[in-house]
């Protein structure tokens, strides 16, 4: 069988972005290990009633690593891998937020009650 076609395609897909389809496909399949692990790790903490903000915030950021390549490296980039990389930078702030205002709060009450 012969794989010219086959490797010839696939290394077009880069050109409309000037990104080296390689490093982009290593890196989007390089994260999925991560990726399972912030959902191993989530489901211990939901399980264990702690914060999801450090495993949503892993999850996130594996999921746009091969984005974060394509916007520093390509050119021509569609406006949604933008919008999406931004939502995900949003999320991880609030809930950041959020979380350092639940601890505040538990380390208020606790002093509360002593």
């Amino acid at each position: 069988m012969e794989f010219d076609p086959i490797y010839n395609w696939f290394m077009s897909l880069g050109e409309p972005y000037g990104v080296n389809p390689v490093i982009f496909g290593s890196i989007y399949v390089g994260a999925i290990p991560f990726f399972w692990a912030s959902m191993w790790w989530l489901a211990k903490n939901i399980r264990n009633n702690r914060s999801v903000a450090g495993p949503v915030i892993m999850a996130c950021c594996c999921a746009i690593s091969s984005y974060v390549y394509l916007i520093f490296v390509g050119k021509n980039v569609p406006y949604w891998v933008y919008g999406l990389i931004i939502a995900i930078i949003v999320y991880a702030i609030y809930s950041t937020l959020k979380s350092v205002k639940q601890k505040k709060r538990s380390i208020q009450e606790e002093e509360a009650k002593a």
